[in-house]
């Protein structure tokens, strides 16, 4: 069993922008999805956003809700899975985490981002959009 690892969070004015960092340990995750999600204190966690693996590169898939604010990308020679986020609101404030899909289909993000669709769950990076 794996876990991936989130990092980078940590105080921002509104406005402001971070980068998070997400880290896998095997070598074969680089064919895998991977998904971004956050959960807020009291609520559910939620869908941000899903990159997935195709014959052409790479998709993404983002969130209505950061969609134009936020970037995910990926850098397989370092195993690593980025979320750029810029446009920073209040209503950002979450833990952040990573993920992979749990189906057959690893390289695909799974219709609506679900996060019971994933396995992997490790460690979040806590991110405070406050003045």
């Amino acid at each position: 069993q794996f876990q991936l690892v989130a990092s980078g969070g940590g105080l921002v004015r509104p406005g402001g922008s971070l980068r998070l960092s997400c880290s896998y340990p095997a070598s074969n995750l680089e064919y895998y999805a991977v998904g971004w999600f956050r959960q807020a204190p009291g609520k559910e966690r939620e869908g941000v956003s899903c990159i997935s693996i195709t014959t052409s590169g790479t998709t993404p898939v983002y969130s209505d809700s950061v969609k134009d604010r936020f970037t995910v990308s990926r850098d397989n020679a370092k195993h690593m899975v980025y979320l750029h986020m810029n446009g920073l609101k209040p209503e950002d404030t979450a833990t952040y985490s990573c993920a992979v899909p749990k189906g057959n289909s690893f390289w695909e993000c799974p219709l609506g981002n679900s996060a019971s669709d994933f396995r992997g769950w490790g460690e979040g990076t806590l991110v405070t959009v406050s003045s």
